[in-house]
């Protein structure tokens, strides 16, 4: 093993919303700052793809095997690259609402307090929507916060097959709203991600090292356990040993909660910082269902998602729970966790040559349905021993189904309302809907709980873990709850909040 004989001030493992932030966040301080990525740089053709090849099932998928409850092997769908799974996703940045931090009363149970509020993340998130360049609008939506600045940009125009059926559904008495996202100024590549308002401007600092191709394997602490003295990886496949005086995992909810487990050791017989038992429990996703709206005008099937409808977010007149939010997928062709999801494409995909797949795609329109879930202790990711390997086990059995059951249900009456109007669609009885299956992953959260007491959480409230005193986890892994929108912003927003307090740190 090669030891390198640079020491760091901060290591930090992943480049995605979490680390790729948080690294542009430290980089003007001057200190010795190493990014280590298990994945290399995308190539521009394989980011953000649109045709009818989307719908291949492995094109976004992980070189690795994880297995679900019932021990049965799936690859996961996410992006082991620098930008991490921002370089795939869709770039819709929403705030959480302001009572998605409180104790929420869903109908399966109530939510975790969280230990901050919005009003703590509120200036975080006005950063990380001026950092990544968020274009939108607030007025429009009854379920938005209070902002202490304007989004960065206006809102992008809806593509014109999306723009009478906006108007159509303010029509119905309903608060359609620019949905807010990350657009770089690249003609190129516009979508905006980790690697552009991350990465790239922390390497303009001479003081900044990435290693791509750099798997980390174990985390070693010192003879008392009390701090991470070595991180081990494989660069390029030749083992090396890294240290540095602050280590940052933004690995993703399950990989980052994996490599403290696997770097088990006398002090931390269950897992590193784990005397809480908490570590990898309470695995969140969202309930996702898409829903197809055929016999819609003809459209290029590579339009920008742009629509948010968060009337249902806390419920109706016939459901005091809260329900969710629903926004447009965008073009058919383009979204590749619809290409996994729904039946009439995802199935007719293997059957379908791919000119008759483009006719159907390109004459109908999707929608996202989400709704948030409970965290739930048996909802976990863990290591098990299998001969002379270790499996990573993913158990996820969803809840708050019911709510999220009544959320497609009303948006399907909207839309045959719609079809009713003079709108030109072709009316319909059935609404193919699919829901995301389990290797979509990029939505994941919990695992390393952020809290006060650490009897139940695995970070404090500066995603320190609470027995390992350098050791920190900036990723979605701090999730106390899973509010019904994406939790990028929030991860964004959350590394630039730790930033802070690590400058802050990196002074004494």
């Amino acid at each position: 093993m090669i030891i390198d004989d640079q020491h760091y001030d901060i290591i930090i493992v992943g480049t995605g919303a979490g680390g790729g932030t948080l690294a542009q966040a430290l980089a003007p301080t001057g200190k010795r700052i190493l990014i280590l990525e298990r994945g290399s740089r995308m190539a521009l053709e394989d980011q953000n793809r649109a045709g009818v090849d989307v719908f291949k099932r492995d094109r976004y998928h992980a070189p690795e095997q994880w297995y679900d409850e019932a021990g049965e092997p799936f690859s996961p769908q996410t992006n082991y690259a620098v930008g991490g799974n921002t370089k795939i996703y869709g770039a819709t940045l929403m705030r959480m609402r302001d009572r998605d931090f409180e104790a929420v009363t869903y109908q399966d149970g109530i939510t975790p307090e969280w230990p901050l509020k919005y009003a703590d993340f509120e200036p975080y998130y006005s950063a990380a929507e001026q950092l990544y360049h968020v274009h939108g609008e607030a007025q429009a939506d009854p379920s938005e916060p209070a902002h202490s600045m304007d989004y960065a940009h206006p809102p992008m125009p809806h593509a014109p097959i999306m723009q009478p059926i906006v108007d159509a559904i303010k029509g119905e008495g309903l608060h359609p709203t620019a949905l807010p996202v990350s657009l770089s100024a690249r003609g190129d590549d516009p979508t905006g991600d980790a690697e552009v308002f991350g990465i790239d401007l922390a390497l303009v600092h001479a003081n900044v090292t990435l290693k791509t191709n750099a798997t980390v394997v174990a985390l070693h602490t010192n003879p008392s356990g009390s701090e991470i003295k070595g991180v081990q990886a494989n660069v390029d496949e030749q083992p090396m040993m890294f240290s540095a005086n602050i280590v940052v995992l933004a690995c993703g909810a399950v990989n980052s909660a994996a490599l403290m487990l696997i770097s088990a050791n006398e002090q931390h017989p269950n897992g590193l910082a784990n005397r809480s038992g908490l570590l990898g429990r309470n695995l969140m996703k969202h309930l996702m269902t898409v829903i197809v709206e055929r016999g819609a005008a003809k459209n290029d099937g590579k339009f920008t998602r742009s629509v948010s409808i968060n009337d249902f977010y806390w419920g109706d007149q016939y459901y005091k729970f809260p329900m969710g939010h629903i926004e447009n997928s965008g073009g058919l062709l383009q979204d590749i966790i619809f290409a996994e999801s729904p039946p009439l494409l995802s199935v007719l995909a293997r059957l379908v040559p791919g000119a008759g797949l483009r006719k159907l795609a390109t004459a109908s329109i999707g929608w996202w349905a989400q709704t948030g879930v409970l965290p739930k202790f048996e909802n976990r990711i863990y290591l098990q021993q299998s001969r002379n390997r270790q499996k990573l086990r993913y158990e996820f059995t969803p809840n708050n189904l019911e709510a999220h059951d009544r959320l497609v249900y009303r948006w399907m009456g909207v839309l045959k309302d719609l079809e009713k109007s003079s709108l030109g669609l072709r009316q319909s009885t059935v609404y193919p809907r699919g829901e995301a299956p389990l290797q979509i992953v990029g939505y994941q959260s919990g695992t390393c709980r952020m809290g006060h007491d650490p009897a139940t959480a695995v970070l404090d409230i500066n995603c320190r873990t609470h027995e390992i005193d350098n050791l920190y986890v900036v990723d979605s892994s701090f999730f106390p709850s899973c509010a019904s929108v994406g939790p990028a912003l929030t991860v964004m927003a959350n590394a630039l909040r730790v930033g802070e307090h690590l400058i802050e740190r990196l002074k004494s």
